[in-house]
């Protein structure tokens, strides 16, 4: 097997193909070396965002679709990598925004925890926080919508 870098681009893509794929997790090794990937459970991940999400019509609608709305929305902030989201920059104290809260473009919103890494998300652009669509310590998905920014 080919050596590979741990780094956040190869573990963005490894989320990718997970993506694609619709798989659940991805492993690789080479001698010592291993990196796991994998999806939180659906249910773990989609119950905030229903929550966050106007009441479907019909109890058929699954979570899944409120957020693939809300990912389309052009302020979604959307997770570039599977890890565990938190709010706050650690435990104790306030979090980086709440909702209403004025932000600044580049401004961290969240962090997200991937292979022990805290990797700060920032605000894309200028605006009001909107909606929080997780909790804290959630186990996020890539590309699932986190925060919308208007």
């Amino acid at each position: 097997m080919a050596k590979f870098e741990m780094d956040t681009e190869f573990v963005r893509k490894l989320a990718q193909i997970l993506h694609e794929a619709d798989l659940g997790e991805i492993e690789l090794a080479d001698g010592d070396r291993r990196i796991r990937v994998a999806r939180p459970a659906v249910a773990v991940a989609a119950a905030p965002v229903a929550a966050a999400a106007p009441a479907a019509s019909s109890p058929a609608a699954p979570a899944a679709a409120a957020a693939n709305d809300l990912g389309r929305h052009p302020g979604a902030v959307k997770s570039p990598m599977v890890g565990t989201a938190y709010l706050a920059p650690e435990p104790g104290k306030p979090n980086f925004v709440a909702v209403g809260d004025e932000v600044a473009k580049g401004q961290t919103l969240l962090i997200i925890e991937a292979m022990k890494t805290f990797n700060p998300i920032k605000a894309p652009k200028a605006g009001t926080v909107a909606q929080i669509l997780i909790d804290n310590a959630q186990p996020v998905e890539f590309e699932q919508p986190l925060m919308i920014v208007e």
